[in-house]
Formats: C-alpha cells, sequence, structure tokens
C-alpha cells in the first residue's frame, strides 16, 4: 500500500523537476525593410504578443554607391539568408547572413543581377534565385551558391512588356512572371534539379486591357491564386489547377476604396499564414484594403479599406497573423496594425520612423 505522505512527497519531486528544468526558448520574430534611397535594410526586433517594434540595426549595403527605383527582398527557405536586389548600376544581388540568436545582418557579398529588377524570390529549395525586370521587359535565373552569394545569371529570358514578380509555385514545378504592359502573366515549368526554365505558352494568362498585373501569391491551400492590378486596381481571384500549372478566373473586384476617384496605383497584397483574410496596398488612395476568404471556394467579401503611409508599396504579415506592418516610400515611416482574428479589421498600434523610400518589408521568425 502506497501512503499519502510518499505521494506528496513524490509529486513535490516532480513539481520541483519541471520548475527547475530548462524551458524551451520561444521563436523570435524580425521585421526587415528595404529603403531604397538609403540603400540599407532597417532591422526591427517585433513582439508578436505586442506588436511591438524595436530597432536593432541599419544594415548598409556594400559597394553601392547611387540609390535604385526600389529595393526587393527576400529571405531564404531556411532562414539563413536574405538578399537585396540593387536596382542601380552596377545591378547587384547583396546578400546577408542572418544571425539566428538576434535577427542582426551580416553581409556575405554581392552577385550580379541581369538587370534592374523590380522583384526578386527564392524557388522552394533555396538553391535559385528568380527575378524580374520592369525596365528590360525579362526574367532571369541566378544560382545561389553554398555561401548564399549569387552566381552569374544562368538564364536570361525576354518576355512582354514590364515584368514585375517572378514567383515559383507551391511544388515548385512551375514559376509565373507578370507582365504589367502586356497585360498577361507568363507561365515556365521548372526544374530545380538543373535549376531550368521551360517557356510554356498554354500557362499564359491574358487579364483585362490596361489593367497592369502586378503581384501575385498563392492561398496556403495551394487551390487559389490572387493577382492585383496596377493600373486599375483590380484583385482577380483564380482558381488554380497544381498538376497542370493553369489559372481559371473566378472573381474579381476593386480594391479602391468607396468614394474614391482619384488614378487607381495599386501595390502589395498578402494573406495571413491561415489563409482566412486577404490585404492589399494602393498607393492612388493610400490606403490598406481588407477582404475576408471562403474557405471552400477562394472568393473575397470586401472588409473595407483604413488609411496608410503615403505611398504604400510595400507591407507583411507577421508569421503568427495577428499583425501588419505597412511601409510609405513618400513618407519614411512604417505603421504597425493589429488584425482583428474574428472580423480581419485592421487597427493602428504604432508608427516608426525606417530609412529614405521604403518600399519592402519581410518578417522572419527565427528559433
Amino acid at each position: 500500500m502506497i501512503r499519502s505522505g510518499t505521494i506528496m512527497a513524490a509529486t513535490f519531486v516532480l513539481a520541483a523537476a519541471a520548475t527547475l528544468a530548462p524551458r524551451a526558448a520561444s521563436a523570435e520574430t524580425y521585421a526587415y525593410v528595404g529603403n531604397a534611397d538609403s540603400n540599407d535594410i532597417s532591422v526591427f526586433k517585433f513582439d508578436a504578443m505586442t506588436g511591438e517594434m524595436v530597432p536593432v540595426q541599419t544594415a548598409a549595403f556594400v559597394g553601392v554607391e547611387k540609390p535604385g527605383s526600389s529595393t526587393p527582398l527576400a529571405v531564404s527557405p531556411d532562414k539563413t539568408v536574405l538578399i537585396a536586389g540593387v536596382r542601380a548600376q552596377p545591378y547587384l544581388a547583396e546578400s546577408f547572413a542572418i544571425d539566428a540568436k538576434t535577427g542582426q545582418l551580416s553581409h556575405l557579398g554581392n552577385g550580379p543581377l541581369a538587370d534592374s529588377m523590380a522583384n526578386i524570390a527564392f524557388d522552394r529549395t533555396g538553391k535559385v534565385l528568380f527575378s524580374a525586370s520592369y525596365g528590360g521587359n525579362k526574367v532571369a535565373v541566378n544560382p545561389v551558391q553554398a555561401s548564399g552569394v549569387v552566381a552569374a545569371p544562368s538564364q536570361v529570358i525576354p518576355t512582354g512588356l514590364n515584368a514585375h514578380a517572378f514567383l515559383p509555385s507551391p511544388d515548385n514545378r512551375f514559376v509565373f512572371a507578370t507582365n504589367l504592359g502586356s497585360d498577361q502573366v507568363l507561365g515556365f515549368a521548372f526544374d530545380a534539379a538543373t535549376g531550368t526554365l521551360t517557356a510554356k505558352e498554354a500557362l499564359t494568362v491574358k487579364t483585362p486591357e490596361k489593367s497592369g498585373p502586378r503581384h501575385f501569391i498563392f492561398h496556403p491551400n495551394g487551390k487559389f491564386i490572387y493577382l492585383l492590378h496596377e493600373l486599375n486596381a483590380d484583385l482577380a481571384v483564380y482558381g488554380y489547377d497544381a498538376d497542370k500549372g493553369l489559372w481559371s478566373e473566378q472573381q474579381r473586384l476593386t480594391t479602391l476604396p468607396a468614394g474614391f476617384t482619384g488614378k487607381p496605383w495599386a501595390a502589395d497584397l498578402h494573406l495571413t499564414p491561415d489563409g482566412q483574410f486577404l490585404y492589399a496596398s494602393e498607393r492612388g488612395s493610400n490606403t490598406l484594403a481588407a477582404f475576408k476568404v471562403d474557405a471552400a471556394s477562394g472568393r473575397l467579401t470586401s472588409i473595407g479599406s483604413v488609411p496608410t503611409e503615403t505611398q504604400p508599396r510595400g507591407f507583411a504579415i507577421d508569421p503568427g497573423g495577428r499583425y501588419l506592418a505597412a511601409v510609405g516610400e513618400v513618407s519614411n515611416g512604417m505603421t504597425v496594425y493589429r488584425i482583428d482574428a474574428a472580423s480581419g479589421a485592421l487597427e493602428k498600434i504604432k508608427s516608426y520612423a525606417v530609412g529614405k523610400k521604403p518600399n519592402w518589408v519581410e518578417f522572419v521568425s527565427l528559433p
């Protein structure tokens, strides 16, 4: 028979052991802002509970003298490398190591880009960097070396007018490139083993005349694609056939706020990680538009718009899906919003100074 005193003693020992045992470290999250005119990256430590940002570093570009028109960023799938695209000659991809403990950046080296690239993105393996040139009307592929520095372009492919976004499908089998000036999206088959693209005319998506397809994203479930158009501020929903790489339009609606009569100038879009809400930035009205996503159909319902930074070219949503950070190219600021978990509505929390002409935001959670 086990006595109650023995049980109490054992319970006390277990409780003490639990108290003394080391706790697993929680992930730290950092925000990285690309600043075109100051040629640097603002690094902030982000509090995932409160949404508070604390500046920890300004990482300057190395070997760059002139500012470019924007500074696209890309983070490797393993979160060890951040690459910034420099859009002033000589066109470079600046690679930085991400310190796993502090989130700070250290310069690894520079590699050549094929042109002034408006958009850069890793493939799903992290071994290739895709890039799109708006002024050069082309897309390119650069191998990423083991050091994290890109090698010379292995492929440079002419496109229609104003290539903008250039992103791989979730399974890495296809890559798609928007052509803003030609009102189309081009599709390529991608061989990850060789890092080679093959153009597939059957994958071309035509959009309305003078709509200006700009940025697109995949839903986390891989079944839907959302395409934002710069020139008319339309947001289109597409069903996605992952096996064939085909898009089929399901819905089209506006990101402009009610009553706005100015010139549309849409910029960026992102989904919450759970796929429940979508947001788009619109530079003509300086607003963020919010939408609720129907889980079954992917279709959108407008939640409304909120004012934001002046000329909000870029923004991002934190990995927890609770906060959104938007930057303004003209205001040189970043504003953080809380995302209401039930409605998706945005509530402004606080604004921060960043570098000159900020245009891109990346969140990274580190173990």
